[in-house]
Formats: C-alpha cells, structure tokens, sequence
C-alpha cells in the first residue's frame, strides 16, 4: 500500500512540474499557437499590449506557474504578460523554407498534431462534420461582449468582471 501511495504521489508530483511549467528569466521562448495577445497585466480583461502570431521569439523577464512576462526579441519596447500554454521552449523555426502546411498545421504540428493524427480520428468518427468547427473558430467575440455577457449573466459576481 505504501509502494502505491509513494507511486502516485510521485506521479502527481511530476505532473505539477510539467503542466505548471515556469520558464527562467533572460531564456528565449517561442509562440506556440497561431496568435495570441501580450497583455498589460495576467487577469482576462488586461488590455491588449500587441499580437504575438506561431514562432515569434519572446525573452522572459520573469515568470510563475501560468504567465510570462516577455518582451519580443527584435522589439525590446514591445513587452507584457502571456500565458505559459502558449509559449515553448523548444525553438520554432518560423519562415524558415516554403511548405504547403497553414500557419494553423504549424501550429497543431508543435504540440505533437499531425496529419495521420487527423486522419486516424477521422476514420474513427467519421459522421462528424468538421466544417462546422471551421465555421465556429471564425466567430469572433470582443472582450467588451464577453464582459456584457458575463455581467448580464451574473457568471461572475464581484469578480474582476463587473466593470
């Protein structure tokens, strides 16, 4: 009983360690996912500092278990905070060569998605209409709605969201 509550504790252990990943000052990070916004502060509605698109190159000025705050590599003036899930350690080689893959493939691609993947979940499921999916990521929703949505909701009452 003992070896068992050992092993799953370690498990748990090692679990916090790599989903809550801080990332070391000065250490170069990349952008992981096809867009994102550096932000003025870590809560939701901080306001939007400038985009960060799939492999851009950021530095960490610090960090702690779910934000960065970085500054972009080329742009020393453009810095903010972004979430830890969007960013890697492991070096996106952006522009590098010409491919047919989408920046949204690349993307899918770092975080270990490819096409066989696709297709293999495809065959599994194959009366799924993945067009809708397509059509609903167009969809887009200012963090003015959202907030207005959330207030008229009442989904977060005295939050950081009531405005």
């Amino acid at each position: 009983m003992k070896k068992l509550f050992s092993a799953v504790f370690l498990c748990m252990l090692f679990s916090g360690a790599v989903f809550c990943e801080q990332f070391k000052p000065k250490s170069k990070v990349y952008v992981s996912v096809k867009s994102t916004y550096l932000k003025s502060g870590t809560e939701f509605f901080s306001s939007k500092v400038c985009e960060a698109t799939y492999g851009d190159c950021l530095i960490v000025l610090e960090s702690n278990d779910k934000f960065s705050k970085v500054f972009f590599n080329d742009n020393l003036s453009l810095s903010g905070w972004i979430s830890n899930g969007s960013i890697t350690k492991r070096k996106i080689y952006k522009n590098s060569y010409s491919s047919a893959a989408t920046q949204d493939e690349l993307a899918l691609a770092g975080k270990g998605f490819s096409k066989d993947a696709e297709d293999a979940f495809k065959s599994y499921k194959k009366n799924l209409n993945y067009n809708l999916i397509d059509e609903m990521e167009k969809i887009s929703v200012s963090d003015t709605e959202l907030a207005e949505f959330i207030k008229q909701g009442h989904l977060s009452e005295g939050s950081e969201y009531e405005r």
